[in-house]
């Protein structure tokens, strides 16, 4: 283990850290924006949020990655029996079994079980040395992860275990996949896929995929929130209706305003040239993750970059087609933007791992 000192400091990738502030706190006004006329204080919940995920970040800083990786086998039984207790003893919250509850504050122990699947897969694949993944390994990974996945799958929270296909896709395409391997796995998603739609989705759900091919037919039910968010966004014109002047948020047309839809208020609020100044922001930060990749001295630093910075990416791509109506409504949030304690401490941890290696690049030759 190492612990920081000036020379891993002066390594710290300060750019990405301040950007990712900045989308924070960008995030923390516009909750206030449409969310201070209700009760429950949330602006001042996400700020709360951001000082415990900086603190979580630079803890995490403060250990050598490898120090994680190691122990990625004991996170991973550990998060495991959480999740299975959750179904048990967790409270009916919003229709799934995923909240622990800490007084007015509330953590989801699925959002931290991706951060145990980056770390475990780093630890899979560091000694894989083939040049293409063997059908055994495949299935053994499948394996590992499919048992945290079905367990939020059963709580049910399909939004987070869809944003697991980021990590195990990522890792997949870095370990090489042969061409019979794709195709059987395409065959094995289109059963799921089937079998889901059959047995597994709910009516309301099914809805919000029907309502993808026809948001006309169903503009009072599943069509309703990306009705209203397609207004709040179209309403904002170029340069927007000002701070908390949003009318679709304050009037309270647009549901989810503060947590999967608060780009959407975003968008009405500052306009096209807010809009694009908030996704110059994204761009800008996934770059810097991703460029981190190659700087990476060993195999499981480049798992860890690359896939958390796949996750990042995932869901601000998910979201933004899911406010425009290309993408179903599947409750993914805007990372470091939507309310969400849970959301900001996993995607601080996700970006202070990617840091961790970065800064670490020389020091594990």
């Amino acid at each position: 283990m190492i612990m920081i000192d000036r020379r891993l400091v002066r390594e710290i990738d300060w750019v990405l850290l301040a950007l990712v502030l900045a989308q924070s706190l960008i995030g923390a006004a516009f909750i206030y924006s449409s969310s201070h006329f209700l009760p429950g204080a949330y602006s001042v919940r996400q700020l709360i949020w951001i000082g415990i995920s900086l603190l979580a970040l630079f803890l995490v800083l403060a250990v050598d990655y490898k120090f994680f990786v190691a122990l990625s086998g004991y996170f991973y039984g550990l998060v495991i029996l959480l999740l299975a207790a959750m179904l048990v003893f967790a409270r009916l919250v919003a229709g799934t079994r995923s909240w622990l509850t800490f007084g007015l504050m509330q953590l989801q122990p699925s959002e931290l079980a991706k951060i145990v699947m980056i770390l475990v897969f780093a630890r899979i694949f560091a000694e894989y040395k083939s040049p293409y993944l063997t059908t055994h390994h495949t299935l053994g990974a499948l394996l590992v992860a499919g048992v945290p996945l079905l367990l939020i799958v059963a709580q049910p929270d399909l939004g987070t275990a869809m944003t697991f296909l980021a990590i195990i896709g990522g890792s997949f395409i870095l370990a090489g996949l042969k061409r019979k391997t794709i195709i059987l796995l395409v065959v094995a998603a289109l059963a799921l896929g089937i079998g889901g739609w059959n047995l597994g989705l709910k009516d309301y759900q099914k809805k919000r995929v029907t309502t993808l091919i026809n948001p006309a037919g169903d503009p009072r039910g599943s069509g309703y929130q990306v009705n209203q968010s397609k207004i709040a966004i179209g309403s904002g014109g170029l340069a927007g209706k000002g701070f908390t002047r949003g009318t679709q948020s304050r009037l309270r047309f647009l549901p989810a305003r503060h947590t999967d839809f608060i780009f959407s208020v975003i968008g009405e609020e500052t306009g096209f040239i807010g809009v694009l100044a908030v996704m110059a922001l994204y761009f800008a930060m996934l770059a810097r993750m991703f460029l981190a990749v190659p700087k990476a001295r060993d195999r499981a630093g480049v798992y860890i970059v690359f896939t958390a910075s796949l996750l990042i990416a995932f869901q601000f791509l998910v979201n933004v087609l899911m406010i425009v109506g290309l993408f179903p409504v599947v409750g993914i949030t805007l990372p470091f933007l939507s309310y969400g304690g849970s959301s900001l401490l996993t995607s601080y941890v996700a970006v202070g791992l990617v840091l961790n290696v970065r800064m670490r690049r020389f020091a594990n030759v």
